[in-house]
């Protein structure tokens, strides 16, 4: 008795086959994989009795043995930097369930910090055969691209441009320009920008717009950059801005993250206010700009339409395998709330939006 409750707990531990369906059905093998391929044929009484088989056993389609078989995984990497930071976390939210909603199966590759961890991503991308690749942010380094491309995948990229593969990006240097002209508007004299040591193509392009339109406008444009683009990246450019006598009355940060480690740091171990002295410009709106603490008016990124156009983009790469690579130009708009003194007599629960 006891050998024979060993033997249920260890069956109860497998995959129920397609061969246990057979059997419990009284088919053929060939039958069952019949009765679950679209357009196969088999009587419509033989796939009942199999799917009533199926529905008792709980048998489930092994879908990657079969995608494999027909080469093709309907597997898609998302390949990525930290992707439990910031917007990144939005964004690959955003994207695995519009790619759910497509009928493909999102795995997401961490691709570390080190040499070593970045080989094993590479590796575990490229073992399983994705059906296409999406890159995200600037971090990710260009080695991707190439062995996506030597693999021929249809590649996706986000937030950069690579040759020859389709993208979707933001227009950044618009939005560091807008955000110098709504500074100088309201009445800055000497502008800061808040970025990081990374260098990433989202950061560049960031501080160029403000900076080139700053400085036509005759303002002062200070620059702080942090070790990364994250919270501590804040603190430590803002101790770099805001350590001399000279010091920005207004300040724009390459993302939400940065901007927070900012104000809290000003908040925290200076003598200014937020938006008294001291003006803040974010950048993706992610949901903790709208907390108290921070009240940040900052540029919205929407990470379910950026994922709507990965997705379309590859769609349409798989449709048109040859037509030349795409790039789609997303807008944001600058949402204000209260770190800014624009703002100050606008309601905190009813941001004003400026497209």
């Amino acid at each position: 008795m006891k050998s024979k409750d060993k033997k249920t707990s260890k069956d109860d531990k497998q995959f129920v086959s397609a061969l246990q369906v057979a059997k419990y059905a009284g088919v053929s093998r060939s039958a069952v994989s019949r009765a679950f391929t679209p357009g196969a044929s088999v009587s419509a009484k033989k796939r009942e009795k199999i799917m009533e088989a199926a529905e008792a056993l709980g048998y489930q389609v092994n879908d990657l043995a079969r995608g494999l078989l027909a080469r093709k995984s309907r597997l898609v990497g998302l390949v990525v930097t930290n992707p439990e930071l910031g917007y990144r976390s939005h964004l690959v939210a955003a994207l695995t369930k519009a790619l759910i909603q497509r009928g493909s199966v999102p795995i997401v590759i961490n691709t570390g910090n080190t040499e070593e961890e970045l080989v094993a991503a590479q590796k575990t991308l490229f073992g399983y055969r994705a059906e296409a690749t999406i890159i995200l942010s600037g971090s990710p380094p260009s080695s991707f691209v190439d062995l996506a491309r030597r693999n021929g995948q249809p590649l996706i990229v986000l937030g950069r441009s690579e040759t020859g593969a389709d993208d979707v990006n933001i227009d950044n240097e618009g939005a560091g320009r807008e955000a110098a002209r709504f500074f100088l508007a309201g009445g800055a004299k000497r502008l800061g920008f808040a970025g990081a040591m990374s260098r990433t193509p989202t950061t560049i392009e960031r501080e160029h717009g403000f900076r080139h339109e700053g400085e036509l406008r005759g303002a002062e444009v200070m620059i702080g950059n942090g070790s990364n683009s994250n919270y501590s990246g804040g603190q430590e450019a803002a101790q770099q801005l805001f350590s001399g006598v000279k010091r920005p009355d207004a300040v724009f940060c390459v993302n939400d993250l940065v901007a927070f480690g900012l104000i809290d740091y000003i908040t925290h171990h200076t003598n200014l206010t937020i938006p008294g002295d001291v003006s803040v410009i974010g950048f993706d709106d992610i949901p903790e700009a709208q907390w108290d603490a921070f009240n940040l008016t900052t540029f919205r990124q929407d990470a379910a339409v950026m994922a709507a156009h990965a997705v379309a983009l590859l769609d349409q790469r798989e449709s048109e395998p040859d037509r030349p690579p795409a790039h789609d130009r997303l807008t944001t708009e600058l949402v204000i709330r209260g770190s800014t003194r624009n703002a100050t007599a606008k309601s905190r629960s009813e941001p004003e939006r400026i497209r």
